[in-house]
């Protein structure tokens, strides 16, 4: 049995750390590198750094992050977010990446896969599908951080993606997250059931039981994590949070928005899923 995979996915905008609901009302939770270092010391496979307004300004900022978490973990780094073109590929691997991400530029010049995974390798290349479901029941690829539409169906885009190269997908469902009540089984399982290259399951996750789920039933390769794991952070070091970060804590004082959410670490998911049977690395 291949070893599962817990990632931490950071998602960036200018210097912050932050974090929103369906991909939107972001609110800045601290500086990444504080968090990537923590996610590394409890024992993460990778790590993911995702510019999520990178796509609207057309550029990436995240290389001198980048190369300040390179020097620190040891673990596969993942970038996205405003990778346009060969040279932008080639400009965060050298920062330190070991893997990019791609969504925009992909959907709109899908031969940059191709050409990309002939240049890098496969492996080197992950494309990131975000997935809002439709009335009809359909669902449909987004980019932009979900915010806008492409009118293309996301299992025929997955399989496309496959044939042109792609090394792994990480499939987002805009619909779960943020939210605490799962992972989309019904759209992990339908790409994973379909494709042969490893899946990525991201969004949603909101107790332990949601992670043995997504693997069991959705078919799910590897488990993309952040609110979860961000929560549990911020109330280690609460305490000192003001010496340590400019993070705002006061929505998670109040507990208005993230009842479904019950802040859990890496270890206790890697325990979780060895008493359930799932091999990883601990």
């Amino acid at each position: 049995m291949v070893n599962i995979r817990v990632i931490p996915r950071l998602d960036i905008k200018g210097p912050n750390l932050v974090k929103g609901i369906h991909l939107e009302g972001l609110r800045v939770l601290g500086r990444p590198e504080d968090f990537a270092q923590y996610y590394y010391e409890q024992g993460a496979d990778e790590l993911m750094y995702v510019d999520v307004v990178a796509s609207l300004y057309e550029r990436n900022s995240l290389h001198d992050i980048i190369s300040k978490t390179a020097r620190r973990t040891f673990i596969p780094l993942t970038v996205g977010g405003g990778i346009r073109t060969i040279d932008d590929i080639k400009s965060v691997l050298r920062a330190g990446a070991d893997k990019v991400s791609l969504n925009t530029a992909a959907v709109r010049n899908p031969t940059i896969i191709r050409e990309a995974s002939r240049k890098f390798g496969s492996s080197t290349i992950v494309v990131a599908i975000e997935a809002i479901k439709q009335p009809d029941g359909k669902y449909l690829a987004y980019v932009d951080n979900g915010r806008e539409h492409t009118g293309i169906e996301v299992l025929s885009w997955a399989k496309k993606v496959e044939e042109l190269g792609a090394g792994e997908l990480i499939v987002t469902s805009v619909d779960n997250e943020g939210t605490g009540t799962g992972y989309n089984i019904e759209l992990t399982k339908l790409i994973a059931e379909n494709v042969s290259i490893p899946v990525i399951a991201h969004g949603g996750p909101g107790t332990l039981k949601d992670f043995g789920t997504v693997l069991k039933d959705g078919k799910a390769d590897a488990l993309s994590v952040a609110s979860v794991l961000h929560y549990d952070y911020i109330k280690k070091i609460e305490h000192t949070m003001h010496h340590r970060t400019e993070g705002n804590i006061e929505f998670l004082k109040s507990n208005r928005s993230f009842q479904k959410i019950n802040p859990t670490g890496i270890t206790e998911i890697k325990q979780y899923l060895l008493s359930n049977f799932y091999e990883c690395r601990h």
